[in-house]
C-alpha cells in the first residue's frame, strides 16, 4: 500500500533540508525550518510517533537529502533461507541493516550477517536493488534502497546480540512470522528464485 500523505512528508522533508543548506540568509532558513517542522506534524498526525522522535529522524542529517541503503543478505542452503527474529517486533527477516559509511555493498552484507545471524558467508552477487516504499508496506520517512544480496555460507552459528533473538533456516514453504517492514514474502521468493539461475540478471525499480 502506497500512502499519498507519505509522498508529501518526504517532498516538503527533502525540500526542507536541501534548503537549510543551502539558504543564502536567515530570512530563507527560518521559512526552511517552518517546512521541516509542517512534515514532522504531518507525520505525527498519522503515525502517533513522538515529536521528539520525529525532529531527531527530521533534524538528524544536514546537507542535500539523498537515499538510505539497507542491505539484505540471501543465504540458501539445502533449500532453506536463514532468517533472524528481530528484537523489535519479534518477527522474522533476512540478516541485514543500514549500509555503514565508508564500507561496501559487501562488506555491509558480510557485517550484518555476523552481527545478528552469528555467520561468516562470502558475498556472491547482486539480486535485486529495490525502492522499499514499493516493496514493503510501511511508512518510512525517508526515501530507502534495499540491496538484496545472495551469498555463500561459510561458518558460524547464532550468538547472543543486541539486535536478534535468534536465527535459523526455513523452507520456502514453511517461513515463520515475517517483519514485513524489512522482509516481505515475495522478496524471499525473489531470493530462491535467484538462487535457482545460475545466470540471474539483477532486479531494479
Amino acid at each position: 500500500m502506497k500512502y499519498k500523505w507519505l509522498d508529501w512528508v518526504i517532498q516538503i522533508q527533502s525540500i526542507a533540508q536541501a534548503g537549510l543548506a543551502f539558504a543564502e540568509n536567515q530570512y530563507d532558513a527560518d521559512r526552511y525550518r517552518m517546512l521541516r517542522d509542517l512534515s514532522v506534524e504531518i507525520m505525527h498526525h498519522y503515525t502517533e510517533v513522538s515529536h521528539e522522535k520525529l525532529r531527531d529522524l527530521f533534524a538528524g542529517e544536514t546537507g542535500y537529502q539523498t537515499p538510505k541503503v539497507d542491505v539484505r543478505a540471501s543465504v540458501i542452503s539445502d533449500d532453506r533461507i536463514l532468517l533472524v527474529r528481530e528484537k523489535i517486533d519479534g518477527k522474522w527477516a533476512l540478516p541485514g541493516g543500514w549500509a555503514d559509511v565508508n564500507s561496501s555493498v559487501s562488506e555491509s552484507v558480510e557485517r550484518e550477517c555476523l552481527e545478528e545471524a552469528g555467520v561468516s558467508v562470502i558475498p556472491e552477487r547482486i539480486i535485486a536493488l529495490q525502492l522499499a516504499g514499493r516493496h514493503n508496506d510501511h511508512p518510512y520517512p525517508y526515501t530507502i534502497y534495499k540491496v538484496f544480496v545472495e551469498c555463500k555460507m561459510v561458518s558460524g552459528s547464532f550468538r547472543d546480540n543486541t539486535e536478534t533473538f535468534a536465527a535459523g533456516f526455513f523452507s520456502r514453504n514453511d517461513l515463520p512470522g515475517l517483519s514485513t517492514e524489512r522482509t516481505t514474502r515475495k522478496q524471499i521468493d525473489m531470493c530462491f528464485e535467484a538462487h535457482g539461475h545460475t545466470l540471474w540478471e539483477p532486479v531494479f525499480d
